[in-house]
């Protein structure tokens, strides 16, 4: 026996609860030894003798008289085993408030020390607990409750508990608000628990019957028609060999979704100062070639499209000062997502920032993902770029053909990207003509698979320094390759 604190059954008022509701877990209002005002929560064993009260006074300070160590849960002495269901509370005033909102007549039980200690209590009472068809778990609705209620479902079977999601912060707030009927409802309509990630066809129905729409589109009319546009969450890899024209095919679609989608892009070019970046671009718009002196352009020209971008606010070039560290880039795009609504990104190159790692095999396998997982978790679209290996037999640069395993990470790449995509061209070819032909050819299409292996010919206006969609010539072609891909598919 233990020595009990001595009390009686009342209403309270506070708490919206009745004297039968208390009356029924034998909940009393007495004196502790100092004469102080408390009210004392009954746990027994499991042979249903009384072995401690929790005491609780007004300030909210809590201490238990007697031992719980073989207290079983609050309230568990008055239901038998067994059952259709079982709701637990995270704390006695919570077990009261259900148990009333209930008519009194269904087992509700009670965790002894809150959140914290929920797994630990449950699983002491686990047999019990499993008598019954279904355990409903009413936590409360804050940080510490959610993440108990996540980590209590584990220790039951499948199928077994249900958790359930209130309006309000716990049951006796939604008692106090005048909401029993809305508890009820709650407890009711509980959900089977399941991990994250894991959704129905009902969660979703919504969204599945929106219209497939065009994604945004390329510069290039000819890609957009292959790929149905660009869509956000999805990466895009590119590679070329030296000098073939990545740069100015990246800077031509920099300048359509500037200026064109009017939408704000962040340039993370890692080998290219910001200056000679920002002319580039500037160029492209201005269909001057600004980075080549004495080119035929003024310096009012480079003046009025720098200023023309200038005033779109929508172009965010970032400086790296020498340091290619992933991590910096990648927190900044957070931030050019979150504080300037930048959702389109342009990395040149992938290959830099895993140069300086002992393992850069590696170092690009763990980039390759955090830029897979980035790219759903700002819902943005960001374009890579990757150095080539060489290739057996011909080079890039004088024609060779672009495969997937020549991209520098090929297995990650291919893992993580929607597209990749191949830039060609023969810089050595004996028709000057052919010398300026670009072959741009779709590596992987995850989208729908049918663009994959198509090529768009690119011809090149040194004039005004822009690429443009051009056939090609019938009697010769760009290069002459035997070599095929024996690529594993991605």
């Amino acid at each position: 026996m233990i020595d009990s604190i001595q009390g009686e059954f009342v209403e309270l008022k506070a708490r919206g609860l009745t004297e039968e509701t208390c009356r029924k877990f034998g909940y009393l209002v007495g004196r502790n030894k100092h004469g102080k005002l408390v009210q004392a929560a009954p746990y027994f064993d499991a042979d249903r003798n009384l072995v401690a009260q929790k005491v609780r006074d007004a300030e909210k300070n809590f201490a238990f008289v007697g031992s719980v160590k073989e207290a079983v849960l609050f309230g568990q002495h008055l239901w038998p085993e067994g059952g259709r269901r079982v709701v637990v509370t995270e704390g006695e005033i919570d077990a009261l408030s259900v148990s009333q909102a209930q008519g009194n007549k269904w087992p509700v039980v009670s965790i002894p020390n809150g959140a914290q200690g929920a797994r630990k209590s449950l699983e002491k009472n686990l047999r019990w607990l499993n008598t019954f068809e279904e355990v409903v778990l009413c936590f409360d609705m804050d940080e510490p409750g959610l993440a108990a209620m996540v980590d209590c479902v584990t220790i039951f079977p499948p199928g077994k508990v249900k958790t359930v999601e209130l309006p309000r912060k716990d049951a006796n707030e939604m008692i106090r608000a005048g909401e029993a009927d809305k508890l009820v409802n709650a407890i009711w309509n509980a959900k089977a628990h399941r991990p994250d990630g894991i959704v129905t066809l009902s969660d979703i129905k919504q969204e599945v019957l929106k219209p497939v729409e065009i994604g945004l589109p390329w510069w290039s009319s000819t890609l957009t028609a292959l790929t149905y546009g660009r869509r956000f969450g999805e990466l895009y890899a590119f590679g070329a060999g030296t000098g073939i024209g990545k740069t100015d095919w990246l800077t031509q679609q920099i300048v359509f979704d500037v200026v064109d989608l009017d939408q704000p892009v962040g340039l993370f070019f890692l080998e290219q100062m910001p200056t000679e970046t920002g002319k580039r671009v500037a160029g492209k718009m201005a269909g001057r070639r600004f980075h080549v002196p004495r080119d035929g352009w003024t310096d009012q020209e480079l003046i009025d499209a720098i200023d023309k971008l200038e005033s779109s606010g929508k172009l965010f070039l970032y400086d790296s000062f020498g340091s290619t560290d992933w991590e910096r880039i990648r927190e900044t795009m957070r931030f050019l997502r979150h504080s300037e609504g930048v959702r389109i990104f342009y990395l040149d190159h992938l290959t830099a920032l895993a140069a300086a790692e002992e393992d850069e095999k590696k170092a690009l396998e763990t980039i390759m993902a955090e830029l897979g997982g980035l790219v759903k978790e700002l819902d943005c679209i960001i374009h890579i770029v990757s150095h080539l290996a060489t290739p057996e037999g011909k080079p890039h640069e004088e024609g060779g053909r672009v495969m997937i395993r020549h991209f520098k990470g090929s297995r990650s790449i291919g893992f993580w990207c929607h597209y990749m995509f191949g830039l060609e061209r023969d810089q050595q070819h004996e028709d000057p003509a052919m010398r300026t032909i670009t072959t741009f050819r779709v590596l992987k299409d995850r989208y729908t698979g049918q663009a994959t292996g198509e090529v768009i010919y690119l011809g090149y206006d040194r004039e005004c320094g822009s690429l443009f969609e051009t056939e090609l010539p019938e009697e010769k072609g760009p290069f002459k390759d035997e070599t095929t891909d024996n690529d594993v598919p991605f």
